[in-house]
């Protein structure tokens, strides 16, 4: 599964990030992500261009859209919980991120160490 920092990081060029995802078979990406992605890309100064990469990337027949139901709601529950009992927060977003990666049993690819409080994921990080 990709955080929004790995799609981004692929996009820069980022040859951690091309090598590691050169070697999955599935690239997974949820609507939180793509939400924030293309957040950026209208906050930015290439929105054409970048909608145009994001599209050929997800049109990849290694990308997969995941959906958020209401399996991943219940896992997203079970992590905010978590993480409220410990007393380590992370950004709303991310919780859906990793309801996700929860649910389909994926290793998540991100450059936010955030993601490392969250028990119930593997977390894999990279440098940007």
């Amino acid at each position: 599964m990709l955080d929004t920092s790995a799609v981004s990081a692929f996009f820069r060029g980022n040859l951690a990030v091309k090598e590691r995802m050169d070697t999955a078979d599935v690239l997974e990406l949820n609507p939180v992500v793509l939400g924030e992605l293309l957040a950026g890309f209208m906050m930015g100064t290439a929105e054409r261009v970048n909608r145009e990469l994001l599209d050929r990337f997800v049109a990849s027949p290694r990308a997969e859209i995941v959906c958020i139901d209401e399996e991943t709601g219940e896992r997203y529950a079970a992590i905010f919980g978590s993480l409220r009992r410990a007393g380590t927060p992370i950004p709303t977003n991310d919780i859906w991120i990793a309801a996700c990666a929860m649910q389909r049993g994926s290793v998540l690819l991100t450059a936010d160490s955030h993601f490392l409080k969250v028990a119930q994921i593997l977390t894999e990080l990279f440098q940007t």
